[in-house]
């Protein structure tokens, strides 16, 4: 099922962020300064999620409990979602934020990896 808090959800979701560099690598867009970026609050919300991370797993390790894990994945990846529907990434017409914007969806992606890989899920660059 690709809606909830299921793997191929999440699955789905790295590889839509997958599908996205991979066009702006295509385009020429991957590698752009990001100076005088002011994130909006989606953003920072991304930012915060991914700042948390190690506490997260540190919290998960010291407890025994991984779903403490696929919790914080599942939440962000409903906030890298919300942002994504939000948020034009390719279409964005200032290079500043689109560069951004798209650092900030494949910090989100490494997060996902790492984080899946954790709790023993693979992930796919194509669904």
């Amino acid at each position: 099922d690709f809606e909830g808090n299921t793997g191929p959800f999440l699955q789905y979701t790295y590889a839509r962020i997958q599908s996205v560099l991979r066009k702006a690598h295509d385009a020429g867009n991957d590698e752009q300064k990001v100076d005088g970026v002011s994130p909006n609050a989606q953003e920072k919300q991304l930012l915060q999620q991914l700042i948390a991370l190690p506490a997260v797993v540190q919290k998960a390790a010291d407890t025994l409990n991984p779903a403490q894990v696929a919790n914080y994945i599942y939440d962000l990846v409903k906030s890298y979602n919300s942002f994504y529907q939000n948020n034009p990434i390719l279409s964005q017409e200032d290079p500043a934020v689109r560069s951004f914007r798209l650092r900030l969806s494949a910090r989100v992606g490494e997060t996902i990896r790492y984080g899946l890989s954790l709790l023993g899920i693979e992930v796919l660059d194509r669904m």
